[in-house]
């Protein structure tokens, strides 16, 4: 009992408590409000958009604020766990009547298939760093994207078949079009739910924050602070950064594959370089190495856009001023003296606590 109320009054305790209390306490109230019926058809579309985007970017924050390594192509990895996932559901639906058990095996195939892309591309591209690590993860994201504009996909008797032209690609008699080159997908199943959602951020808040506060996570912060005397006492680097970044594309494959499952509907410039932009600003505003402070600005800078369309013409000039003001917060003196005095309160708490137990 005493472990656990020095682990709650802890910086990693808060920062575990604070996360997962923000999102169970949102999926309540939200659940609460749909019972009731007293959420408008916008915002309910937007609940799986936000728990993918809540995801995406605790993963991209492992890569630059746990790493240390700015990394550009994140939509990327969320388009190959997308189209993957709806390659995978489309093939299994007939064996997978379930739909929830359908979502989940898609997800995880999803996922392998960004944590694979994550691998190749990680072993040669983090050898390099700072803006040159950017600009060759961004790249990597526009050969994804281009690479699915040429690509198609079709499922017939004979199984699945692929081809790069369209001229060359047939199907057998009753076969269906997967993808279908630059007009992506259309027809998906959406199978994708706000509770299944809710339990995806939940997953991914439970393995990250473990990684973060495990002998690991330390070893890649230790390699963000200082990378020489993390290989001075025999840390692997290499090992650690490609640990973090392929974990990192996994979670943003998943989260791809739950967004994708959404809409009937996808194409891959859902997934271009202003969406890698969009995450990192959703982790920049939320703190570098900040968990929750993610799944805040996550949620805000989601809705924010969708609730100003009502003030027209002003509205992404306030939606611009609410992000300098948040930026100009997160970076304050305030916000340090907010936190350090909230930290001194628990602790205080956990010793009155310990003094009253004893």
């Amino acid at each position: 009992m005493q472990k656990l109320k020095r682990y709650a009054a802890s910086k990693a305790g808060r920062d575990t408590l604070i996360s997962f209390g923000i999102v169970i306490a949102a999926f309540i109230v939200m659940q609460s409000l749909l019972a009731a019926d007293a959420v408008s058809s916008l915002l309910e579309s937007l609940l799986v958009p936000i728990c993918a985007y809540i995801i995406m970017a605790v993963s991209l924050n492992l890569t630059v604020g746990i790493l240390g390594e700015l990394s550009l192509g994140h939509a990327g990895f969320m388009s190959v766990g997308a189209f993957s996932g709806i390659v995978a559901a489309t093939c299994l639906s007939d064996m997978v009547a379930f739909e929830p058990l359908l979502l989940a095996i898609s997800i995880v195939i999803g996922g392998i298939c960004a944590a694979i892309a994550g691998v190749i591309i990680g072993v040669p591209v983090l050898r390099l760093k700072g803006d040159y690590l950017a600009i060759v993860t961004l790249a990597f994201g526009e050969i994804i994207k281009n690479i699915i504009n040429v690509l198609y996909i079709g499922l017939d008797s004979a199984g699945l078949h692929f081809s790069l032209l369209e001229q060359s690609f047939t199907l057998a008699e009753g076969g269906e079009m997967v993808i279908n080159g630059p007009m992506g997908v259309s027809g998906v199943s959406r199978i994708s739910t706000f509770t299944s959602g809710f339990v995806l951020v939940l997953i991914t808040l439970l393995l990250i924050l473990n990684l973060i506060n495990s002998r690991a996570g330390r070893a890649i912060m230790s390699v963000r602070d200082n990378k020489i005397a993390a290989d001075s006492i025999g840390i692997s680097t290499t090992r650690y950064k490609l640990m973090a970044f392929v974990i990192s594309a996994a979670f943003a494959g998943m989260a791809g594959t739950l967004y994708g499952l959404n809409y009937t509907t996808v194409t891959a410039t859902r997934f271009d370089f202003n969406t890698s932009i969009l995450i990192l600003v959703f982790v920049v505003l939320g703190g570098l190495g900040n968990i929750w402070g993610s799944i805040i600005a996550a949620t805000l800078l989601t809705v924010l856009p969708e609730i100003l369309r009502e003030v027209g013409d002003f509205r992404m000039l306030i939606y611009a001023i609410l992000l300098i003001v948040m930026m100009l917060f997160n970076n304050s003196s305030l916000k340090r003296r907010i936190l350090e005095k909230r930290g001194m309160r628990q602790m205080e708490k956990a010793e009155r606590s310990g003094k009253e137990g004893a």
